[in-house]
């Protein structure tokens, strides 16, 4: 089993915001793969699916974003997911709107949920999908950002944006990365 653990904020208000492109990715991938409806577990909210021959949990945690880690250790706990089979989709000030990267492990770059991730699973060696909201070009305003809604304009690359990693979630989930990273790119 895979555990595909998508980044956000619970309350209804902070759906909009830039900090939840990995709740909305979660939202998408489940969607577009016909997963079983979002129940509450693990003090998250999960659907069961399967993407080729892979069974996948796909878990959006209701902890907070600070808090992540807890419900991500429990579910990784509960199914026996090592962190090798664990990615985890989330927003990344360090990449242009759009633009996506997966690596395995490396740090947290001042990401919260991350960092709660780290902590909780005893180790950043997690798959992780950066989903690129751009930076507001200045350290200080950072926060209100990631906290602000994407505007009108930025749905021209977020809905594609967000397709691009449905659509060709089967290479993700082979463990093939680079492909996954190269198809994007192309049909950008």
């Amino acid at each position: 089993m895979l555990l595909w653990v998508g980044l956000g904020n619970p309350e209804p208000g902070m759906a909009r915001q830039r900090h939840n492109i990995g709740f909305m990715a979660a939202d998408t991938i489940a969607l577009r793969h016909g997963f079983s409806p979002w129940r509450s577990r693990f003090k998250g909210q999960t659907a069961e699916g399967r993407i080729g021959t892979h069974k996948i949990l796909l878990l959006k945690p209701m902890t907070y974003m600070n808090l992540s880690g807890e419900s991500v250790q429990e579910a990784a706990a509960f199914y026996k997911v090592e962190p090798a089979n664990i990615a985890v989709f989330h927003d990344e000030l360090d990449l242009e709107p759009g633009k996506i990267r997966v690596k395995k492990g490396g740090g947290n770059a001042g990401h919260n949920g991350l960092r709660s991730m780290d902590k909780h699973l005893g180790t950043p060696d997690y798959w992780r999908v950066r989903l690129g909201i751009g930076h507001p070009g200045d350290k200080a305003r950072v926060t209100g950002y990631v906290l602000g809604d994407f505007s009108k304009t930025d749905q021209q690359w977020l809905l594609p944006c967000l397709d691009a990693v449905a659509d060709n979630a089967a290479l993700l989930a082979e463990g093939k990365p680079e492909d996954f990273m190269t198809r994007i790119a192309r049909s950008a």
